[in-house]
């Protein structure tokens, strides 16, 4: 198998992309830690190992200067740990892998994703919303990866009808399984998070087009205006044609 792809990001950080072997970790600082991000893995994952070591099989690794972490995150991760990969992640960790742009724009994508996967990868730990990936207290491994689909199906789905029944079975879970371990993992009601990621879609939308208010929240999942209205106006503390008007005139 050949060598991973090697990439300077900074002086204070490398990053390594596969498919291939890493045998020799080259160190940017004597703190160098580590985040390899595996979407071979069934289902993906990502891991923090505080200390250096050989790695094969990994999609993505980044290497970088603890004291840049805590110089720009305020903090390391509490403890080595393995994760189930979020969405947010997975799709950063591939942007990387299969860009298909010619050199040098490749190089420079790849750079500024590797960035941009490190300043996520430490929100999601900061958001304590991660599965880990051998299981949680009373939770089993398989459940915990049923947790972790459930997620994704959310957040890559959430402009569908998603019923609670519908992502159960998808993910491998019953129903009971499903609410009680998704607020137990996330901090939220299924339904929240779908609405949760339906609002956000709704207001990126409000702002970046010009389409009408009512062609926007069918896009993101409300049957009718008046209930879009409603949830929108709740979420944001105005309603989309003021946020519309008042971005219009700043």
């Amino acid at each position: 198998m050949t060598p991973m792809q090697r990439i300077k990001v900074s002086p204070e950080m490398l990053a390594y992309v596969g498919p291939g072997i890493l045998d020799k970790v080259d160190r940017p600082a004597t703190d160098a830690i580590m985040f390899r991000y595996d979407l071979g893995d069934d289902p993906p994952t990502f891991a923090y190992v505080p200390t250096l070591c050989k790695a094969d099989g990994a999609t993505v690794i980044l290497i970088v200067s603890a004291e840049a972490c805590r110089r720009i995150f305020g903090s390391l991760p509490a403890a080595p740990g393995c994760w189930y990969l979020p969405a947010d992640l997975a799709l950063l960790a591939i942007a990387i892998r299969d860009c298909a742009l010619a050199e040098p724009a490749r190089a420079t994508l790849r750079l500024a994703k590797c960035i941009e996967l490190l300043c996520a990868t430490f929100a999601n730990i900061d958001g304590a919303a991660l599965v880990p990936a051998a299981g949680s207290g009373a939770l089993t491994e398989r459940d915990a990866a049923g947790l972790a689909a459930a997620r994704r199906l959310v957040d890559e789905r959430w402009q569908e009808k998603l019923t609670l029944d519908g992502i159960a079975r998808a993910c491998g879970l019953n129903r009971a399984k499903l609410t009680r371990g998704f607020r137990q993992t996330f901090g939220s009601t299924v339904a929240d998070a779908i609405t949760d990621r339906r609002l956000q879609g709704a207001h990126r939308l409000l702002l970046a087009t010009d389409l009408p208010v009512s062609s926007i929240g069918y896009r993101c999942g409300y049957s009718n205006n008046a209930s879009f209205t409603r949830a929108f106006s709740r979420r944001f503390g105005m309603a989309p044609t003021r946020l519309r008007a008042i971005e219009a005139a700043a």
